[in-house]
Formats: structure tokens, sequence, C-alpha cells
């Protein structure tokens, strides 16, 4: 990863362990630089900042179910006392316990509030630098309210400050639909910075502007006329297991067939059943399961007596999952559930036994349609991306399980809607460095810059060099902007090379052949211009850059 290179070249983060990283104070400087930002737009939608504690009772987390589903799992202690602690990954649990303390009716509502803190998450495999960590920042937001509808307001509240946030911070983002995993809840959006180095994929549809991360995303499927098969007609198919295979050897689409995933779940075997074009999507799947599937192996398909690349759910009893391509009323090729065949006529309506429900869990791909579009649809575009914040509708997920409630005007007793708003700080370091930056050096906008001005002293021998220095320093320091001053009995080559990997946007260079002319140095590390500039002029110079 870029950021991790020039982060780590530039000194500004060290590792300490897998996914654990100390920052620098230079480094320090910037994530305190984006704290800056987002308490700004915090503040300016009334959202007020507090502080909840990394360490959690488990009771709390027991409250809400979440104690041993969350993935990944809770790390956790024993303190001197035997009870057991969490370490936070989150903090919704102990956000409901502050607020449900004070909350007394329906004239306290709506607000919201926010903290910076530190989480563990102990992910299995950290990777890319601070994109994929196990102990971050992260800036939480809840908001409370008394209906639906004030929630939808405040949830478009956040939004436009997300968007504030990273447009400050130097990066543009895509607002995305996206899966709410480990959060829940009914509705959640990503903002999703563009790059080829994102762990994200996301699907845009030009035509009506919807766009979902994959793993959310809705299309429409296939709309083919199929040739009905008029006769069920058992086919030997020896050693031809896959779609692509079928295909070829019946000389039909892959919509001709239906593709079944045998996995299991909750201990028992279940049917997934889709059209042959498509791929189970197991997001989905587990979201509609309420947990983690396991897909089958060789071992599971032999103990259920089937063979692999030809099991469906065909004269079989398995439930069954289909996805919405599946035709109900019109026949398909399927596995005939033994070695080397399938069959041909099989109408879902009339050979399948054990259907318990109709869902989407496909996935969605380039070039598939948008749902939405009112007009002719060009089809979905691939993009990578890195996820740099992540708002929820958690409605009364939490709040009825944890007992947060208020009375309403008629003296009713009603669970509070919340609303979840997150960012990574050290994630969102990491996306502005891979939006801005190039193999050789470091760019930051002035907002989120450890400093605005570099001032490189050469010729540190000479006292009017010295003397010019570090009247410029304190010029620029009374005027309020943040100056880093390079005496040091280095090279110019040293200096200038720190410079680019410092991120710092300007850059003022004092030497003596310059002040022979009364003139410094200005480089522009956005244009990579550099000019002379009467150095009496300068102050104003950089006002006005």
């Amino acid at each position: 990863m870029l950021s991790h290179k020039l982060l780590l070249k530039a000194g500004y983060i060290s590792q300490l362990s897998a996914g654990i990283f100390s920052f620098t104070p230079m480094g320090w400087r910037v994530v305190n630089n984006i704290k800056k930002v987002i308490n700004d737009e915090m503040n300016k939608i009334n959202c007020l900042e507090a502080n909840l504690p990394v360490i959690q009772p488990s009771n709390i987390w027991e409250q809400s179910g979440r104690i041993d589903s969350f993935i990944p799992p809770l790390a956790n202690f024993l303190d001197r006392r035997d009870k057991t602690m969490i370490i936070a990954p989150t903090h919704e649990e102990a956000v409901i316990e502050l607020v449900k303390n004070n909350l007394k009716s329906v004239r306290d509502l709506p607000f919201s509030m926010y903290h910076i803190q530190t989480k563990f998450r102990d992910e299995t495999r950290p990777r890319g630098g601070l994109l994929r960590v196990r102990e971050f920042e992260m800036k939480d937001a809840y908001s409370f309210h008394k209906d639906e509808k004030s929630l939808d307001e405040g949830f478009e509240e956040f939004s436009e400050a997300y968007f504030n946030i990273f447009e400050r911070c130097g990066i543009k983002v895509v607002k995305v639909a996206a899966d709410s995993g480990a959060i829940g809840g009914k509705v959640s959006s990503e903002f999703i910075s563009v790059s080829d180095s994102g762990e994200d994929t996301i699907l845009i549809c030009e035509s009506c502007n919807y766009s979902a991360n994959e793993e959310k995303a809705e299309f429409v499927r296939s709309n083919k006329d199929l040739k009905s098969f008029e006769i069920k007609e058992e086919v030997e198919t020896i050693g031809i297991k896959s779609i692509e295979k079928l295909s070829n050897f019946f000389n039909l689409d892959k919509e001709y067939f239906l593709k079944t995933m045998l996995y299991i779940f909750d201990g028992k075997p279940i049917f997934v059943t889709l059209s042959g074009d498509l791929d189970v999507n197991e997001t989905k799947l587990k979201n509609y399961l309420g947990g983690e599937p396991k897909l089958a192996d060789e071992n599971d398909i032999k103990n259920l007596n089937l063979s692999s690349g030809y099991i469906s759910p065909y004269d079989n009893e398995i439930d069954t999952l289909l996805d919405i391509s599946v035709n109900m009323n019109i026949s398909y090729i399927v596995g005939a559930n033994k070695e080397n065949f399938h069959i041909s006529g099989v109408v879902p309506k009339n050979d399948f036994s054990n259907i318990i429900d109709t869902i989407d869990v496909a996935n969605a791909k380039i070039d598939d349609k948008s749902p939405y579009c009112k007009e002719e649809c060009v089809g979905f575009k691939e993009l990578k991306g890195i996820e740099v914040g992540h708002i929820f509708k958690l409605g009364s997920a939490y709040s009825s399980k944890m007992e947060l409630n208020f009375l309403d005007s008629d003296g009713k007793i009603s669970d509070v809607e919340m609303g979840c708003y997150g960012i990574g700080v050290g994630r969102l370091l990491a996306a502005i460095v891979e939006s801005n930056s190039n193999e050789d050096e470091l760019i930051f906008n002035k907002e989120v810059a450890p400093f605005e001005i570099y001032i490189a002293a050469l010729n540190t021998d000479k006292e009017d060099v010295i003397e010019n220095s570090e009247k410029i320093y304190q010029d620029l320091c009374d005027a309020n902007f943040s100056v880093l001053y390079d005496n040091r009995n280095e090279s110019p080559g040293v200096k200038f090379n720190d410079f680019d990997l410092s991120g710092i946007p300007f850059r003022v260079v004092v030497s003596s052949r310059s002040l022979s002319n009364n003139q410094v140095e200005v480089k522009n590390k956005y244009t990579g211009n550099s000019e002379l500039i009467d150095k009496d002029d300068l102050l104003e110079y950089l006002k006005n850059i």
C-alpha cells in the first residue's frame, strides 16, 4: 500500500505488532488536525462531544445480545473481582447506558453526541497498514429520536456533515448503500474514497445514480425469454460439474440452468438455488439467516448422500432458499442428485418440495442493471475504494433490548429511535495519502498537514541566513501560520527530501544566493512550481496563495 510505505518512510507511524501502530509526533499532528475538522463539523450540527470508556462490563453486551455474535469475537479479560470486562470494539451499549440514566421525556429529544475513542477489534488478517488494524481511533456519533421521521432528518444532517469533513480533509467520496454488518440496524450507507488500492468494491449506475457496496447491491435479473423443456429427461453428463461446462455441453445460455450451493447453518443443511449466470452473495445470505453459514465441504456432501456438482432441490427434502432470479413456472436443467447426471424439464413450482423462502441472495456485477432506473439503464460500473465513514439507522434495535425509552406526550412508553455514525481516523489518514500522494512525496492540504510551511535554512554557517530565517519564522508564527523551521547542519538534498516526505504544502528556502537579491525561494507542493519572492513580500504572498 502506498500509504503504508510513505507513512513508514516519513516516520509518521511505527508498527508495534500486527495491526497495532504507534504515531510519532509528526503523525500525531496530522491525526489531531483531522480530529479538529471532525470536531468543527460536529459542532456545526450541535452534536455534543462526550467520552466513553474503552473497558466495559460484559453484562451490557449480554443485554444487547451481541456478546457471542460480534465479529471478530470480543476481546475480554477477568478483572480482580472475576468479572468479565470487554475491550470495546464499538460503543452502542455504553452510550445507551449513559443516555438512559438521563433521558426523561419526549421533550429531551432529539439530540446527539459523539466521542473520538480507542477501539480494539481482533482482526484475523490485519493488512494495508492503517486500513485494516486491530487497535484504532474512531469517531462515533449517536443520535436519539422520538420517531422514524426525526431519525431520517438526523441521518441526512449527519450525511451532509460527513461530506463536509471529507472535502475539508482533501478527498472525494461516493455515498453508497451498504451492509450493516456487526453494528446492525435497518439501513446503512458507506462513504467510499475511490482508490485502486481499496478493499471495497462498489457498483455505480450513472443513469439513475444508484450506488452500493457489492455486498449490498440490488440489481435486475436476466429477463431472457427462455424456451421450455417439454419433457422431463435425465441426461448423462459425465464429469461435467460447472455451469460453464454445462452451458457448452447443452449449447445453451447459463440462464437455462439452476445452480445450487449447499450450506450448513445451525447444524442443518440448506440449499441456496439461483440462476446459472449468478453467484451466491454470502453477506446477503448471512443477513437473512441471522448468522454465519458454512459452505459445505466434500465430507458434508457425502454425509448427505449427495454428489458434488450434481446437487439440486429436485426430489430432495433439504430446506431450500431460492434467489428471486428463479422463475417458479418455467423449466430448467438441474443436478439429478446422483453422480454424472443432470435432469432437464424441472419446474420449481412442481418439483422442488421444500422451498422455505424466495430472497435476494445473488451478487451483482459489472453491466448488471439497476432496479431504480426509470429510463434505459447503461449498467453498473465497478470501482474500488476505501471505506472512510459508515452511518446507520439503528432504529430501536438496541433501545428495545436495553430499555432505552421515554414517555411520549400521551404518557405512553416508547422506544427511542437511534442513529449511529462512524469515521475511522487512522483509516481516513491512509485514504488521504492514497488519494493525494505519489511514490516520492506525501501531499496534505492545509487543514490536515502537520505544518503549513517548511523553512529550509541553507548555508547555516552564514550569519545572514540564520538571522533572516529566524525572522521569517517569527513573522509567520505571529501571522498564525504553523511553521516547521529546519536549521540543521544538513545538505540541501537531505532537507528537500525530508520536505517531500513531510506532507507540508509550502517550502521556503533561505540561502545566501537568494538573499543576495533580497529574495527567498518558495515551492508550492500542489503545483510543483518554485519561484523567487522578495523576502519583504513573503508574508503577503503566503497569505494569498
